[in-house]
């Protein structure tokens, strides 16, 4: 039986944030077109944030103890900020990525009810436009977590573009 594992970042640990993200954007840059700088790496512009705002989350993954992937997760985001959920306050899942060793093996599936299950309340998670696997994974995952209880929007603006699902937690 594999152990699997969620934890928060620390501040000290910045330097494997940045990594990860690394191989998080080389793996979705087919569907987003981030492309790498003149350095030969991917900009990610608010790792700082992940620890100087307090409603910043940054988790890790591991099982057996190996890296297995995170996400990136903020808490408790205002309405006027969120345009799709009726909820007063919104949890958002900015960035999630699981090691492709662990994909298929139910491990994102855990990661996802376990920080919703940690957060409860109401939660919007967004998919690039073009990253279909990813639309497909997090409508299954929601369609389980939630019984079916989620609604799947279409957002269109400059912030972003792309489906949204929103949804409540189960507790």
């Amino acid at each position: 039986m594999n152990q699997f594992d969620i934890s928060a970042i620390p501040y000290e640990d910045k330097t494997l944030l940045h990594q990860l993200i690394q191989l998080y954007r080389y793996d979705s840059s087919e569907f987003d077109g981030h492309a790498l700088t003149s350095h030969g790496l991917y900009l990610y512009k608010y790792l700082d944030h992940q620890w100087t705002d307090e409603y910043r989350r940054p988790l890790i993954f591991r099982v057996n103890g190996e890296l297995a992937g995170f996400a990136l997760v903020t808490l408790g985001v205002p309405k006027e900020f969120v345009k799709l959920s009726e909820a007063d306050e919104t949890n958002t899942i900015n960035d999630f990525f699981i090691m492709r060793k662990f994909r298929g093996k139910g491990y994102g599936k855990q990661a996802a009810f376990s920080i919703f299950d940690q957060s409860p309340g109401a939660w919007e998670v967004r998919q690039t436009a073009a990253n279909l696997p990813a639309n497909r994974f997090w409508n299954r995952v929601i369609e389980e977590y939630t019984n079916g209880a989620y609604t799947e929007k279409e957002l269109q603006g400059e912030a972003w573009h792309g489906p949204v699902q929103v949804f409540m937690t189960r507790k």
